[in-house]
């Protein structure tokens, strides 16, 4: 198997480099995609390869090495090759047929202010950096497609895309109430604030995932408002979209054109409409954005980011990082493998 999946990848290499195939726009697209999806398999199949050379030579060492600590040497070593092997299988096998078909999607992510004023809005803006500054480390794309901006530099709601490789398999963990304790650059006295944030990751929906009828859509304009809810465009570029049969209403007031606003907008709608009918289907399993999103209180929390003492605490596999700064700066790859273990045990 693993051989056929090297000799595709070889393939799909060969066509892409191919003199004039980039003029046919959707196939170079679509082996572009069949490309990328196989590009870590084979990386790691390649691995496999050297860890299966490493473990035969440490079996030749064993059976035929007279000297027993040298022997000792290359039995420990063939213990730990051997979790390797087996680590490294099942990552291949999870590349190649994910449990969670979304995985391989890119997101949308909502980011909201919860409870702790100014404050909350303020570490909104700071956790849409960090998972901006992840996305950057991986290659992604990040594209904001509506926000809602304090004067202060915050955002009571920020919502964007990451698009690139493996996005939802790696991002959906973020889902839910981050708490944030520490001293607010508004608070003179020096006093340590707490404040909640919500974070939602829905899979991304594209037009072939989902029917949605002209007839079922409302669509009214404004004019986009900026900071303080100031008018800051004299035309009606912003646009609202109402889905009549679910009830969610959807506005992106970001771009100065009516045209990409409404475009984004629809974006968001169909995300947020799959993301309902599979919450719909997985209600017996307690799995929905709404559990993520939950109410923005202090209480509901996955996260802690304790600033004093340096400090990211992850509650659902209790345990905690430090260097907060690193963290903050998009250094999550640890927590987010914690969980992706938590979550295959």
């Amino acid at each position: 198997m693993y051989q056929e999946i090297k000799q595709k990848f070889n393939e799909l290499e060969k066509q892409l480099s191919s003199p004039g195939f980039i003029k046919n726009i959707e196939k170079f697209k679509r082996v572009s995609q069949q490309h990328a999806a196989l590009k870590e398999p084979v990386k790691m199949i390649l691995e496999l390869k050297k860890i299966k050379n490493n473990i035969k030579q440490n079996e030749e060492i064993i059976k035929k090495e007279r000297d027993e600590e040298f022997k000792k040497m290359a039995q420990s070593e063939l213990i730990d090759l051997q979790k390797k092997l087996n680590n490294l299988q099942a990552r291949i096998k999870e590349e190649l047929h994910p449990v969670d078909p979304n995985n391989k999607k890119n997101i949308i992510m909502e980011i909201r202010a919860g409870t702790g004023g100014d404050e909350s809005a303020l570490f909104a803006a700071d956790l849409f950096r960090m998972y901006s500054r992840y996305a950057e480390k991986q290659g992604w794309k990040v594209e904001i497609l509506n926000s809602n901006r304090i004067g202060i530099g915050g955002f009571k709601e920020i919502i964007f895309s990451i698009s690139g490789q493996n996005v939802y398999g790696k991002l959906k963990y973020e889902g839910g109430i981050h708490r944030v304790q520490r001293i607010p650059e508004t608070e003179k006295q020096g006093r340590i604030h707490t404040s909640a944030i919500t974070v939602a990751v829905i899979p991304e929906a594209k037009e072939i995932d989902i029917e949605i009828k002209p007839e079922d859509l409302r669509i009214d304009t404004f004019a986009s408002s900026g900071p303080g809810g100031q008018s800051v465009n004299t035309t009606n570029s912003a646009v609202r979209i109402s889905h009549l049969p679910s009830g969610l209403v959807v506005q992106c007031q970001d771009e100065k054109s009516q045209h990409q606003n409404k475009d984004k907008a629809m974006q968001i709608l169909r995300s947020r409409l799959l993301a309902k009918i599979e919450e719909e289907k997985k209600l017996k399993e307690e799995v929905s954005r709404k559990q993520q999103v939950g109410t923005g209180d202090r209480s509901e929390k996955i996260k802690t980011y304790n600033f004093p003492q340096d400090r990211v605490t992850d509650h659902r596999v209790k345990k905690s990082w430090y260097s907060i700064n690193k963290i903050m700066d998009g250094g999550i790859d640890d927590i987010i493998e914690e969980l992706k273990k938590m979550q295959a045990n």
